[in-house]
């Protein structure tokens, strides 16, 4: 190849083969423990949001189900609830409406 020729400068800037090491891990070691770090501390927070315990993990992922199964049963109760104190005064001003301005006569 002559010096001009454009693969020439490609083939000198890939990185050296003989690290294996960072080729086995992604980047250099210091760049990936850093990522790990801030991915382990992320998944952590989450975990502690959704109340998961990484010491009884699976009674915690129970426990998780268990809540979001009342929570959408407790949604259920305060949409009934709403809708009979609405209920209350919504029908019979309707009704009293449909009545005062129903057609007189034929």
């Amino acid at each position: 190849m002559s010096t001009n020729d454009p693969r020439a400068s490609i083939e000198t800037a890939r990185p050296a083969t003989g690290d294996s090491l960072s080729r086995f891990l992604g980047g250099s070691p210091l760049a990936v423990a850093g990522r790990l770090i801030l991915l382990s501390i992320l998944v952590g927070f989450v975990m502690v949001t959704f109340g998961l315990d990484p010491y009884n993990i699976i009674r915690s992922i129970q426990h998780l189900f268990e809540a979001i199964w009342h929570l959408g049963f407790d949604a259920v109760h305060w949409l009934w609830r709403y809708f009979l104190l609405g209920a209350v005064i919504v029908i019979p001003v309707w009704l009293i409406m449909r009545i005062a301005n129903a057609p007189k006569g034929r």
